[in-house]
């Protein structure tokens, strides 16, 4: 028996990084998983990789359009949504006085905008029992340079969680937020990649004193989406080896 059996699932951005080893762990666990990207080969090529519990729909969350598509599909294909990762996201740094009103844009489209549309637009598909699952990071909590955009980005999706949940009291399903550290991923590769100096550096501000995994997160996305968590609602979980802690 896993945690997750018979129950629909949708990830955003589940294509690669964070999104596609939480695919991984939600199927481990007898989910069926919907995963979206922008981008339709390495869409469909992670959908194979997954298996036949899973099933990629081509979607760009920041484009309400493609999000409408995304939902009619998932409502005729399953007929409602138990969990939904909303983890589409870019990561981008730029110092601030660098920051053109394009680059902030395309942030905020992405992480906040298309967060809260991906939110909004999966509650009629889902019911008391559901949960929603938020990816933040460690950066919405503590300045850095060259992440004012992207903090606030950030910063945004921790409040979305807190105000769902207000305001889906007694109606709706649970929402929290997963605020990861420095984890190995493809789109962290040019700050977490070949270059030794970097890679230690990195890996000595996490207490615990290693550079997180995609499991890391996909297992505590098991725990939040699964009856475990069934009286946990509008927290940020941080998984980040206790940097937020100290």
């Amino acid at each position: 028996m896993g945690k997750l059996d018979e129950k629909i699932a949708l990830i955003t951005g589940g294509s690669e990084g964070m999104g596609f080893d939480t695919a991984k762990e939600f199927l481990r666990e007898g989910a069926f998983v919907f995963i979206t990207g922008r981008r339709k080969p390495e869409l469909d090529k992670a959908a194979q990789e997954l298996g036949e519990g899973a099933a990629a729909i081509q979607a760009d969350a920041g484009k309400l359009d493609d999000l409408d598509r995304m939902y009619a599909e998932i409502k005729e294909r399953k007929g409602k949504l138990d969990i939904v990762f909303a983890n589409a996201g870019i990561y981008e740094q730029m110092p601030y006085d660098k920051v053109t009103e394009d680059f902030y844009d395309s942030c905020a489209d992405i992480n906040a905008k298309g967060v809260f549309f991906t939110i909004q637009k999966a509650i009629p598909l889902m019911d008391k029992s559901g949960s929603i699952i938020l990816n933040g990071s460690f950066i919405g909590s503590s300045g850095f340079p060259g992440m004012s955009v992207y903090g606030a980005t950030k910063a945004a999706v921790r409040s979305f969680a807190r105000s769902f949940t207000a305001e889906l009291k007694g109606i709706g399903p649970r929402v929290n937020v997963i605020s990861p550290g420095p984890v190995d991923t493809a789109g962290n590769a040019a700050t977490l990649g070949g270059v030794k100096e970097i890679r230690e550096y990195v890996t000595n501000m996490v207490p615990i004193t290693r550079i997180g995994k995609g499991a890391d997160i996909g297992k505590a996305a098991v725990f939040l989406a699964s009856d475990d968590s069934s009286f946990v609602a509008g927290v940020e979980l941080f998984v980040d080896g206790g940097i937020n802690a100290v």
